[in-house]
């Protein structure tokens, strides 16, 4: 069924200068250009559903990697509190991708933009200094840059669960029609403007959403002359599904493995010890020394942070030296959680395989991830014990993040990142931990876990 979405189109990878890309179009197709970009910390991937099916309507599609994400080795750099820093930065990288998608084979005329959450803004003042794209779809958008008269075709999809976006696509609309409404499109001389809702769906769900794909299409058709035809590629529930299989298969291939020490059995009284004593410590602690040393956005603090709170519970679980480690139960689950479950994720949902700039960072970040999945494997046992060791890990992380945030905002952003590997990878570790031991589960969560994070962070350079 994923595959399906890519059958009979030419799919092809390419850099404009130091950018990746992949072109997306139909053999013998000659179709208008739509340029796709990602939102903050995603990637080409992330909008497959987008991009195929744009392609499979014969549009010649060409997503990118914006600076420091996905497979970009060029970081992020400049002022992100100025228009004329870091966005602008950005901007110009979509114009060079739009210039150079202009001169591919098989581009017909017309040209399109189409972004998600960040890159709105950035398409909406790359539309404007263009001045010849002939449509914008912002997805999940919020832009100052859109006034009464610019971008003159802009459609705006808003997930059902994003209320404030939701609110600042309808001023856009109403900018134009001061009685406009959700649902409906309307007009000003050469302005038009469409904003919809895509039902169920939230931030990233919204990127998946059929509402939004036929939506997208529609506005591109509507502005082109065109009346496409092809199917509506909706990856989003196979996509969990295939994962769900991944995750499912591991449990009796952990039957498989040798047999290890038991995990230790710590008092209650300890095991309070250990999940309150880090939660409340470590973000003070940790907030006081931080001090950025990796050329990645708050790596450096999560390490720190994550280092901090391992060694506590570590201490406290008295449980040095550590227990025997079954290194062939540990490779089992780093081959599984990268080179399977990393496959499918790479392919089908966002970038997981890292350049070699963020080689070093995974390395670094594996510092922190480790001593801290270590204890987690310990201290995690039983469903209420785990379920108040992880809350109480996020709450700290939240604290942190407030006690900072100039600094340390983007620290909220990724904790769904975190939560989802708890959800999704946590069980392979309590698989393991079963068969093999503690040790084993927590160090190859530990590398798992340093990765995801790694290839998840954006690359920033401040200047």
């Amino acid at each position: 069924m994923l595959e399906r979405g890519r059958a009979g189109l030419l799919i092809t990878d390419l850099a404009v200068g130091t950018t990746p890309a992949t072109l997306y179009q139909q053999p013998g197709s000659a179709g208008p250009l739509v340029v796709v970009a990602h939102g903050f910390a995603g990637s080409r991937q992330l909008m497959q559903a987008y991009s195929l099916t744009l392609a499979q309507s014969g549009y010649a599609v060409l997503a990118f990697d914006f600076e420091g994400h996905g497979r970009n080795p060029v970081p992020m750099s400049g002022d992100v509190d100025a228009i004329e820093g870091t966005t602008q930065r950005l901007v110009d990288q979509t114009l060079q991708v739009l210039a150079a998608g202009r001169d591919l084979p098989g581009v017909g005329p017309g040209v399109a933009l189409l972004g998600h959450s960040m890159a709105t803004d950035i398409i909406a003042r790359a539309a404007i200094a263009d001045g010849a794209v002939g449509a914008v779809v912002g997805i999940s958008m919020f832009s100052k840059a859109v006034t009464a008269d610019q971008p003159t075709q802009l459609l705006v999809i808003s997930g059902q669960w994003e209320g404030m976006l939701r609110t600042a696509a309808l001023q856009m609309a109403r900018l134009v029609d001061p009685a406009a409404v959700e649902g409906a499109t309307v007009t000003a001389g050469d302005v038009t403007r469409r904003v919809v809702v895509a039902p169920g769906v939230e931030h990233v769900g919204v990127l998946y959403s059929g509402t939004g794909l036929r939506e997208a299409r529609d506005w591109l058709d509507a502005t082109f002359g065109r009346d496409s035809a092809g199917p509506v590629v909706k990856p989003g529930l196979w996509i969990l599904l295939l994962l769900a299989g991944i995750v499912v298969l591991f449990r009796p291939l952990a039957g498989l493995l040798p047999m290890g020490p038991a995990r230790p059995v710590v008092p209650v009284r300890r095991f309070w010890a250990a999940a309150l004593l880090p939660a409340v410590v470590v973000p003070v602690v940790a907030v006081l020394v931080y001090r950025p040393f990796l050329p990645v956005l708050v790596a450096d603090y999560l390490m720190i942070h994550l280092a901090l709170y391992g060694a506590v519970q570590l201490a406290i679980l008295r449980v040095w030296p550590l227990p025997r480690m079954v290194w062939v139960a540990a490779l089992a689950l780093v081959v599984w959680g990268l080179a399977v479950f990393g496959f499918a994720i790479d392919r089908y949902a966002a970038s997981f395989v890292p350049t070699l700039e963020r080689v070093g960072i995974i390395a670094a970040l594996a510092l922190g991830t480790v001593p801290f999945m270590l204890a987690d494997s310990m201290v995690a046992v039983g469903g209420w014990r785990r379920l108040v060791g992880r809350l109480l890990f996020l709450a700290s992380l939240t604290v942190a993040a407030l006690m900072d945030l100039d600094r340390l905002l983007i620290v909220l952003i990724i904790l769904p990142v975190i939560v989802l590997f708890f959800l999704v990878l946590g069980p392979l570790g309590r698989w393991v931990a079963r068969v093999s031991g503690a040790g084993a589960a927590g160090l190859g969560l530990g590398i798992i876990l340093a990765w995801a994070l790694g290839v998840s962070f954006p690359l920033f350079v401040a200047g």
